[in-house]
């Protein structure tokens, strides 16, 4: 089942639903025909969109808006903060092309901040799945939420079969392991998988964990990794700061916990247009690197 099917069905079993767009159709380009009146799209304006997205959503509607991750969390912050966040109204944000997922582009359309600005807003939801699979078991849940939230759109087939189960702020437990723990979220999975098998191989044990949810985020499988194993590494096509890092580094410190951690992410720098393969090789974040910057860490 794809996005767009899951969205449609969903729609159709819940007319409070009405999908937006701000010109970026790619993942829903079938909906207009099917839903109507409930599909608007308001052409280049994320400003605008968002405003007739809380003024649906104050009359009882879901707005489930799209647009490019780069452009909606930051042309529409305010926008986002003031007329959503602080009404606490469940407009759904789903950002296209996050992170590496904007491979072939440059700087000004690279999402690279945008865990880090909507984990800000109050009462703000972040998910990020793994895959499109791991995007359609959420994708229910994160809908039928009274919170605002903002969706990591991801397309890619799936890194792992992932389970049925999904509980909103729980982390999915890909592996168990005793060494090290792998804390990921988005595309990345793929890559910790390979990485995960490579240090196997070596001797080196690894949990890895599929957070999905950055906020709320699985407080207690983090906490309990970061005591059962000897490093913890937060893996993410984000900055280093305000994202998953900076999280670990904050539950850690309000738990009063000590331990170490070994960030891989992009440090306050964009990353080198081109193809995806390219791109992860370029920055290294392939699997095999990954499973070298870790074995180092634990020498």
């Amino acid at each position: 089942m794809s996005y767009e099917n899951t969205l449609q069905q969903l729609a159709l079993n819940d007319e409070r639903y009405i999908v937006v767009t701000a010109e970026n159709r790619a993942a829903i380009r079938n909906l207009p025909l099917v839903l109507g009146d409930r599909f608007i799209d308001t052409g280049i304006t994320e400003q605008t969109m968002i405003g007739l997205a809380a003024g649906l959503a104050l009359r009882g509607r879901v707005p489930v808006v799209h647009a490019l991750a780069a452009f909606l969390t930051m042309r529409a912050f305010e926008f986002i903060r003031t007329d959503v966040g602080l009404g606490r109204l469940p407009v759904k944000l789903v950002g296209g092309v996050p992170g590496f997922l904007s491979d072939a582009n440059g700087p000004t359309h690279q999402a690279l901040e945008d865990v880090a600005l909507m984990r800000g807003i109050p009462h703000v939801q972040v998910f990020c799945p793994a895959d499109e699979q791991d995007l359609v078991l959420g994708l229910p849940h994160v809908l039928a939420s009274p919170q605002p939230v903002y969706i990591r759109h991801n397309p890619l087939p799936p890194a792992i079969e992932h389970k049925p189960d999904f509980v909103i702020g729980q982390a999915e437990c890909v592996a168990t392991g005793s060494d090290v723990t792998i804390l990921v979220y988005g595309m990345l999975l793929k890559q910790a998988v390979v990485a995960r098998q490579r240090l196997e191989q070596e001797g080196i044990s690894v949990r890895l964990l599929n957070l999905r949810m950055l906020k709320p985020i699985d407080e207690a499988a983090i906490l309990t990794a970061a005591r059962e194993t000897r490093l913890l590494v937060t893996l993410e096509d984000h900055f280093i700061t305000g994202g998953l890092y900076s999280i670990v580094a904050e539950l850690l410190t309000r738990a009063c916990l000590g331990a170490p951690v070994l960030p891989i992410a992009l440090n306050q720098r964009w990353f080198k247009p081109a193809l995806l393969a390219d791109v992860l090789a370029h920055e290294g974040f392939t699997g095999p690197q990954l499973a070298r910057q870790i074995a180092a860490r634990l020498t």
